[in-house]
């Protein structure tokens, strides 16, 4: 019998098979190696570039970052070259997936296409639309394992006896609404994401199997999600009230939580 993988993992199999850095990394902008500190400086500081390639004879062989120029102010941008480290260089081919952990210990990577540097990627970048695809993904499928988590630990309408008299209404007002346009399907499809978490949060059983600390440690956590998914709905700022690293180890822990959610049968 053929293994059928989890949602997480065909998540995980479509960005890593057809969604690549390349769709989120920017040229890198070169300058000659022979070309003017000071002239170089203003032109970056007019761009606002923190980093540009130093380029002879048609290929990049290193960088300069605006913070070094600024120190030095004049001779030739070639003299100050810092040359590319192994740990600082990503191939094209990279999956998305796997850009996340590597930014989390380096503010920006250079992107390698066959063999030479041609383009630049940073924490910035992960705004971009493929980032965001991968992050309500991943949020979806979890706000998607919660309501199932709900129907099996909640039988026969049970969960409506452990959330508050308003909270049922308004999931009730919802289905008539649904029930109008002939749409309706479940009451429970009609929670919202606080419902689905209080509901899980409240079973012991599911906090220990999810690993989850404490109910308090769960409801922040999950808060924190609702907060992403908010963001991603709605086209804001990924890191309002947050930093990179956070955002970072965010969808990692979302990527763990749903895949010990989907263990649970």
């Amino acid at each position: 019998m053929k293994h059928l993988k989890s949602r997480s993992q065909d998540l995980r199999s479509l960005f890593e098979n057809n969604i690549t850095i390349e769709y989120v990394a920017e040229p890198l902008k070169a300058v000659s190696s022979q070309a003017e500190v000071a002239e170089v400086l203003q032109w970056m500081q007019a761009k606002d570039f923190d980093v540009v390639g130093i380029e002879m004879e048609d290929n990049i062989t290193g960088y300069v970052e605006r913070s070094s120029l600024i120190q030095v102010k004049s001779g030739r941008c070639g003299d100050y070259q810092r040359v590319f480290h192994s740990q600082e260089l990503i191939a094209i081919s990279t999956p998305l997936m796997k850009l996340l952990p590597i930014l989390r210990q380096t503010p920006r990577l250079f992107v390698l296409d066959c063999n030479q540097v041609s383009g630049i990627v940073t924490c910035g970048d992960l705004q971009k639309a493929p980032v965001r695809m991968l992050l309500f993904g991943l949020v979806t499928l979890l706000e998607m394992n919660l309501l199932r988590l709900v129907r099996l630990y909640y039988p026969q309408d049970s969960w409506q006896k452990c959330l508050k008299p308003e909270r049922v209404e308004i999931a009730k007002h919802l289905w008539r609404e649904s029930q109008e346009r002939n749409e309706a399907t479940d009451l429970l499809d009609y929670l919202q994401f606080c419902d689905k978490r209080e509901l899980v949060l409240n079973q012991p059983q599911l906090l220990q199997q999810l690993e989850l600390k404490s109910k308090r440690f769960g409801e922040r956590f999950l808060k924190s999600a609702e907060q992403l998914r908010n963001r991603l709905a709605h086209a804001q700022n990924l890191v309002t009230g947050s930093s990179w690293i956070d955002l970072i180890s965010l969808a990692e822990a979302m990527e763990t939580l749903l895949i010990r959610c989907e263990e649970i049968e």
